[in-house]
């Protein structure tokens, strides 16, 4: 998940901040694994700019969701704590993440997921 955020072109006036990615259950009941992937960006653009251009690059309703990022904790993520390293100062920070998941026997047997 955060590599496929990586390759993706950054728009004009947008740098790249940072990058990480988690695996386990991190979000919802019962058992299951989430791949969760993101990328901090700092950018000129709005946050309605940036949703558009990367709304091209969304093949489901769970890829390249742009959200304004306050502080370094994510808050997407229920079950576990994740946060950047960047210390971010001001406005023009955004988070942009991606979930997945599993599509083999083997997630099944992942005890992250429990």
């Amino acid at each position: 998940m955060e590599k496929a955020l990586c390759e993706i072109p950054l728009p004009e006036e947008t740098e790249l901040m940072e990058s990480l990615s988690q695996a386990g259950k991190l979000t919802g009941n019962g058992n299951g694994m989430q791949y969760f992937g993101a990328i901090l960006i700092r950018s000129d653009l709005s946050l309605e700019e940036l949703d558009a251009y990367y709304s091209g690059y969304r093949s489901n309703e769970w890829e390249c969701l742009v959200e304004t990022q306050e502080g370094q904790s994510i808050e997407v993520i229920d079950h576990e704590t994740l946060q950047f390293s960047e210390e971010i100062k001001g406005s023009g920070y955004y988070i942009l993440y991606s979930w997945g998941s599993g599509n083999s026997l083997l997630e099944e047997l992942d005890i992250r997921g429990h």
